[in-house]
């Protein structure tokens, strides 16, 4: 996958619902978010396993109040449309990886 895409709640459901998806909740405005990017980026282009995706929790506050989101950056697993893991908080490229790595 090349460019991390932007769900909206047109086609959140559709692209969550097959296979291991990974999904970063963030805001413009997030200074942890915006540290957070450049590995999610990176993990999107190196991951064969995985479709990754964000969600702009002020755009798409309807998705963000699905799944409860409280602090961001958040970042959920979900495995054919079900939730399998959940994250909140900055971390480090060696944390995502070890946390994407409990989903396979």
């Amino acid at each position: 996958m090349a460019d991390v895409v932007v769900l909206n709640s047109e086609n959140f459901d559709q692209e969550t619902s097959n296979g291991l998806v990974l999904v970063d909740f963030y805001a413009d405005w997030c200074g942890p978010c915006k540290m957070l990017a450049p590995y999610v980026e990176q993990f999107a282009k190196e991951s064969t396993d995985f479709k990754v995706y964000k969600v702009n929790v002020d755009e798409a506050n309807d998705i963000a109040n699905k799944f409860n989101i409280q602090t961001i950056p958040t970042l959920i697993i979900f495995k054919d449309g079900e939730l399998l893991e959940q994250t909140s908080g900055f971390m480090t490229n060696d944390d995502l990886i070890a946390f994407t790595n409990k989903a396979k």
